[in-house]
């Protein structure tokens, strides 16, 4: 879906093409479309800081310093990610995939 599959080029993280190589949907619906998948990327960000402290402060038993520090740290580093998932998450709430639709198209129909 991404025309750059490594997401952790942050200068191209959102570059994609208009529409899908196998079906033909477009996939920016309408001018800011995207813009719902901040809420998405929110939650996703909440997700990563819970499952980060429960990990290091609870499992590996570090000091809460340290605990908050490792969800700065894996925020961080699974930002790129989490962009791209969130827009992904996001245009599944409104466009599904249809494989007979994409077979046509595969076959020139």
């Amino acid at each position: 879906m991404y025309k750059n599959p490594n997401p952790f080029n942050i200068a191209r993280v959102y570059d994609m093409p208009e529409r899908c190589s196998k079906c033909g949907t477009k996939y920016k619906i309408e001018p800011s479309f995207f813009y719902g998948a901040m809420y998405v990327s929110y939650a996703l960000g909440v997700a990563i800081a819970v499952t980060a402290f429960i990990t290091s402060h609870f499992i590996i038993g570090t000091n809460m310093i340290t605990a908050f520090l490792s969800i700065i740290g894996s925020i961080v580093l699974l930002m790129p990610v989490n962009m791209r998932l969130a827009r992904n998450i996001w245009i599944n709430f409104f466009i599904s995939y249809d494989p007979e639709t994409a077979k046509a198209s595969e076959n020139g129909q």
